[in-house]
């Protein structure tokens, strides 16, 4: 790879982008007016870094999240319509993309209302204090006698536009931590259902997503992947792709090889030829003749006790009720509906990256490293992408492409995953081992409770670090596989949420087998899974209806009114035979939104498939922004869910993953989704919640408990095998 330094100087000569989005597909050409890779952004204090007056009195907003089906830019729209009295029609959103929007990290944790919403509303409330304060200066009059409409000062008959207040000028003073919130008083927009614009884009095949961008005179490209994550390329005969109609240039870097060609289908072929004539050496091979759970529990770890009240161990021991389980998941994919991309776009030292990146920032911050360029030579655009829900393989193909048009300068290089490589290659949420005992008086109260979990790293974002991009350790630099992640990921949800005087909770890492990271909820889902159906157990014991037992360990008034109101939207199912009726609960987080699920389902006794027939859940996210967001979210995530729960689980051999279509990795088709109801308890005077993980966890429960009922089977290993439910 040959590519230079530059002074700092000379890097202001940055290429920069303008765009034009056309009925299908986005164009893009180079403006070398546009300086966005030099460009400096206000700091996230000052009313200038989320907002700006436009010349026309529209409003412009400015978020560092990415748009992952959340529907973030509808919701800080709202949020800055009530604070500045303005319809959501004149407001305009700009998402992630350095140099122009605030750094907000990463799009995750269920976080984009709780910290990017609020930062837009204390900017829109401060600005709107500015303008008033402006505008009774300019007319010589009482701030009180003024007030905001749609992008103008208002005074009797009198009105004065926004940009004509600010006289050219845009706001340059600091966020009022201590201005006063309008959607506290009145909710002319926010807890509204305001629509989407893009929903119906989406329906109708009209809306860009990164897969869709072309650019003039763009080149296509693929990788050539190795047998296994530890190979090492041995020998490549090029010789038949060289000279293929529509060859430009094969790039290898140690064992990283990708094929440039002049259309995308060229560039498939070629992938296929350099396919069969690699010769590839595999060091170390996957484990597939032990007990996953088995083998896991064996690793090496990292162990550490998270929790010690009380005194468990001798409490269980004198309860007159004991019971003990264990519980497990296999490794899960993101199984994004459209496979990794990304274009790059590198010259004169500057490198630019259309991405659907978690966050913009640090995936420059890594590439700045990988590639040896200076951060502000790099400049990263976010693009929605088809499906995402943690961290997939979008940075690992922005990584590719950034490398591959760093050796072909001067053309949009556009890297499309194929669906092997988004299945076989992305970095999985990981197989998860839990065990509990507990201890119960004879009225049902639990007295002692123990829990270990064994969880391989659940974050391994780039975040700086290119060993945590694929293609880095087939660079021959010295790069590893990616190494640790936050234990808080593994350990989410593992605290019960329940009122209990003797507790002890202990975590072990492991380093498994198959790449990892964040997918939807963490560690949270396999743990409330554990946790949820233990509770059934437990009340099984006991002889309490198990949403009673629930209600029995828990204080929190708002946790008690999710269950109740749960048990009320459910009283009317009437169970046939093998049916049943489950039930399931967390905060997630233990911080963040109350969420309950219960889930009704038939079981064939003589197939032993399952039907999810219908699914409630009640949630509490505090204030609610936009109602139809948060249906939407907590609908999604129940579905997908319950999919986990019955069908999916990633397969591997000696080498690699076997899982690498839809065959061999089912998820829930249409036919296979449940009617779905979702109650939102609002609460105006509380603040927002994150929410968008939140039914994660207690949907799976609520399928298992569902089994259970309908069968009397308990099932403690995901995904449900049907052997195990047949009953002839």
């Amino acid at each position: 790879m040959q590519k230079k330094r530059r002074t700092f100087i000379k890097q202001l000569g940055c290429v920069g982008i303008g765009f034009s989005i056309a009925p299908t597909l986005l164009f893009a050409e180079n403006n070398a007016a546009d300086n966005i890779c030099g460009a400096i952004i206000a700091n996230d204090d000052a009313i200038n870094a989320w907002l700006k007056v436009l010349e026309n009195g529209k409003i412009e907003i400015f978020t560092g999240k990415m748009e992952l089906g959340q529907g973030i830019r509808i919701a800080v729209a709202q949020v800055a319509a009530e604070e500045l009295n303005t319809d959501p029609e004149n407001i305009s959103v700009n998402l992630a993309e350095t140099g122009i929007t605030p750094d907000e990290g990463y799009t995750a944790g269920s976080n984009s209302i709780v910290s990017s919403a609020m930062a837009v509303r204390k900017a829109a409330a401060s600005a709107r204090e500015v303008l008033l304060t402006l505008a009774a200066e300019k007319l010589s009059t009482e701030k009180s006698s003024l007030s905001l409409e749609n992008g103008h000062v208002i005074q009797g008959t009198q009105k004065v536009s926004f940009s004509t207040i600010l006289n050219g000028k845009q706001f340059n003073q600091k966020l009022d931590p201590e201005v006063k919130i309008q959607a506290k008083k009145t909710n002319k927009w926010v807890g509204k259902p305001v629509p989407r614009k893009d929903i119906s884009a989406m329906v109708t095949g009209q809306h860009t997503y990164v897969q869709d961008l072309r650019f003039p005179n763009m080149v296509h490209a693929r990788i050539l992947r190795p047998k296994a994550y530890n190979a090492a390329l041995n020998a490549l005969d090029a010789n038949f792709v060289t000279s293929a109609e529509g060859f430009l240039k094969l790039v290898r870097i140690g064992s990283f090889v990708g094929v440039i060609a002049e259309e995308e289908y060229q560039a498939i072929k070629m992938r296929e030829q350099l396919n069969r004539r690699a010769k590839w050496d595999i060091k170390e091979t996957l484990p597939t003749k032990t007990n996953l759970k088995n083998y896991i529990k064996n690793l090496p770890t990292d162990s550490k006790t998270d929790e010690n009240k009380g005194n468990s161990a001798e409490i269980i021991d004198k309860s007159g009720i004991k019971h003990s389980a264990a519980y497990s998941k296999p490794y899960v994919m993101h199984a994004a509906n459209g496979p990794s991309c990304a274009v790059a776009f590198y010259q004169d030292d500057k490198l630019e990256i259309w991405s659907h990146t978690q966050g913009v920032y640090p995936l420059r911050k890594t590439l700045s490293t990988l590639l040896e360029l200076p951060e502000i030579n790099i400049h990263v655009k976010g693009i929605p992408g088809s499906g995402c829900y943690g961290h997939n393989g979008a940075d690992d193909v922005a990584a590719e492409a950034a490398l591959l048009a760093l050796e072909y300068p001067g053309k949009h290089v556009r890297l499309q995953w194929m669906r092997d490589d988004e299945h076989g290659w992305e970095p999985y949420g990981t197989a998860m081992l839990m065990e509990l005992k507990a201890g119960l008086a004879k009225d049902g109260t639990i007295e002692g409770w123990q829990y270990d979990l064994w969880s391989d790293a659940h974050s391994t974002r780039p975040g700086g670090n290119p060993e945590n991009l694929l293609p880095a350790r087939y660079l021959d630099r010295g790069y590893g596989a990616a190494e640790g992640g936050f234990r808080g990921g593994a350990i989410r949800n593992a605290l019960p949420y329940y009122d209990l005087p003797n507790i002890k909770n202990n975590s072990h890492i492991f380093r498994g087998p198959l790449r990892t990271s964040a997918l939807r909820g963490l560690g949270a889902y396999a743990n409330i899974f554990a946790i949820e159906c233990f509770m059934d157990e437990l009340a099984e014991k006991s002889s309490i209806d198990p949403v009673v037992f629930r209600l029995n360990h828990l204080s929190d008034v708002r946790a008690k009114d999710c269950l109740s109101r749960l048990r009320e939207n459910t009283q009317k199912p009437e169970l046939a035979e093998n049916e049943g009726l489950g039930f399931a609960f967390s905060r997630y987080k233990n911080s963040a939104a109350y969420c309950s699920v219960a889930a009704h389902v038939h079981v064939n006794s003589k197939t032993g498939s399952v039907q999810v027939k219908k699914m409630w859940a009640v949630i509490d996210a505090g204030e609610t922004i936009n109602p139809d967001g948060l249906k939407n979210q907590t609908e999604g995530g129940m579905i997908q869910s319950a999919s986990w729960a019955l069908k999916e689980k990633v397969l591997f051999d000696e080498n690699h993953i076997t899982s690498l279509d839809w065959e061999t990795y089912p998820i829930f088709r249409f036919p296979d989704i449940p009617e779905v109801e979702v109650e939102i308890i609002d609460r105006p005077e509380e603040p927002p919640l994150g929410a968008g993980e939140a039914a994660q966890g207690p949907a799976t429960a609520a399928v298992i408990n569902a089994i259970w009922d309908a069968t009397g089977i308990r099932i403690r290993d995901l995904p449900v095998k049907k052997e195990d439910l047949v009953r002839v």
